[in-house]
């Protein structure tokens, strides 16, 4: 059984390292080692990955690929199938992006709480952003469970595509009347978005949720239930008719 956790991929060395450490965490609790590879950025990339493993591995027919990101769009939809394709690995199954779910906003608020939040706050969530519109539509998602969960009212942000930017919501949340404005980062780990984050003169700016360690065990709990899903096709294909 090969495991493949799968990341954007980042410049900052900060961030390659914490993906590094989270896949590292997760081997953990899996006990078994983890893969690490990047659509974007930097290698490995996952067709990468998947050729490179041992032709036992290969004549297994198993390998599983968690992709670590938030939402459903274009480097899952399009870039992942792609690079399974590629690879030739004759049986791959990829689980659902990370988010938006419930764990996730748990996880949010965790941060949200840790940080120094008061219910007189107000509260932004911050993401990447994306001009793929079933992204976009996840992101609203993920804003409505972090609302719905604190009890709070919360905007939607962005550190790179689509608007309003941090810096434009955390300043229109002033002229609002806002006396305190929070900035959740719906980011996985450091990089040039998380330092935009921290540079949008916001009072506080949750860490990227790959600190947490929530996230292991969300990413954990993803490959345990794949693996069970192919034990069981495997016993259903050998049972007699």
């Amino acid at each position: 059984m090969s495991l493949i956790l799968t990341a954007h991929g980042t410049r900052r060395p900060a961030g390659v390292a914490m993906i590094g450490d989270l896949a590292a965490r997760v081997s953990a609790l899996v006990d078994q080692t983890v893969h690490v590879a990047f659509v974007d950025v930097l290698g490995p990339t996952p067709r990468e990955v998947l050729s490179a493993l041992s032709p036992a591995a290969v004549s297994a027919q198993h390998a599983i690929l968690v992709p670590a990101f938030l939402s459903r769009g274009y480097h899952v939809r399009t870039d992942l199938p792609a690079h399974v394709t590629a690879s030739g690995h004759p049986a791959v199954t990829v689980t659902p992006a990370l988010g938006p779910s419930r764990e996730i906003t748990r996880i949010l608020a965790h941060q949200l709480v840790k940080s120094g939040w008061r219910r007189t706050d107000s509260v932004i969530l911050a993401a990447a952003g994306t001009s793929d519109h079933r992204a976009h539509a996840d992101l609203h998602t993920a804003r409505t469970f972090l609302s719905t969960l604190t009890g709070s009212h919360v905007e939607l942000a962005f550190a790179a595509t689509g608007g309003p930017d941090a810096c434009t919501a955390v300043a229109d949340a002033r002229r609002s009347g806002a006396r305190r404005v929070v900035v959740v980062s719906y980011l996985l780990a450091e990089g040039l978005f998380q330092e935009r984050l921290r540079a949008c003169g916001a009072d506080l700016v949750t860490p990227p949720l790959g600190e947490h360690p929530g996230l292991a065990r969300l990413i954990a709990g993803r490959f345990r239930s794949a693996i069970r899903c192919r034990w069981g096709s495997r016993r259903m294909q050998r049972m007699p008719n």
